[in-house]
């Protein structure tokens, strides 16, 4: 399978555990024998959307570069800490940049199930510093509920999977160490 792993964490420091998970389900899809490509949001040149004139624009450099990869994949895996209850800037402005009319949804796209990445799975694996039943159960899982729906199968992707990294700054090493053994296994299985 063709995997691309989407490393949503916007800051290059290699020691946040985002990029372990990222580089732990990379690691075991290449051990199984998927062909694995990587978008880092941190290391990408794409700024926010200003005006309704960049979004109807076409795609340029390192947005290009990004739209080709997802293009190219059968398998998204998108990875990503949760800030003040959402997704970092930085990845939202990689979904705006990139999903845009003409790649993701026609232009003149009406009602629903108009999405031009069908065929293609997704795996969204967020990290908290909340519990995760109580981002479920009191914050209802808005924003990844947001991206699922507004995002990701709105452009044709699915089924989508989550898995959720709660009290990530109270994690011992054990359980970091069993996290990244679950995303390697995640990764050779391609889920």
């Amino acid at each position: 399978m063709r995997i691309l792993v989407l490393d949503g964490h916007p800051d290059p420091d290699r020691a946040r555990f985002v990029h372990a998970l990222a580089d732990a389900y990379a690691e075991g899809a290449t051990a199984a024998g998927h062909a694995v490509a990587r978008l880092d949001v941190a290391t990408l040149e794409i700024a926010p959307l200003r005006s309704a004139a960049e979004w109807e624009a076409e795609a340029e450099h390192d947005t290009l570069a990004a739209q080709q990869a997802i293009a190219a994949a059968e398998h998204v895996v998108i990875l990503f800490p949760l800030w003040l209850g959402d997704m970092p800037a930085a990845l939202k402005a990689f979904f705006e940049q990139t999903m845009r009319p003409g790649f993701a949804f026609p232009r003149e796209a009406r009602g629903f199930d108009k999405g031009l990445l069908k065929g293609r799975s997704a795996h969204v694996v967020v990290t908290m510093g909340m519990p995760t039943f109580l981002y479920r159960w009191f914050f209802f899982a808005h924003s990844l509920r947001r991206l699922e729906r507004n995002i990701l199968r709105f452009v044709g992707l699915g089924p989508v999977r989550t898995t959720l990294i709660g009290q990530i700054g109270e994690l011992a090493p054990e359980a970091r160490a069993a996290w990244l053994a679950r995303l390697r296994q995640l990764g050779t299985e391609a889920r």
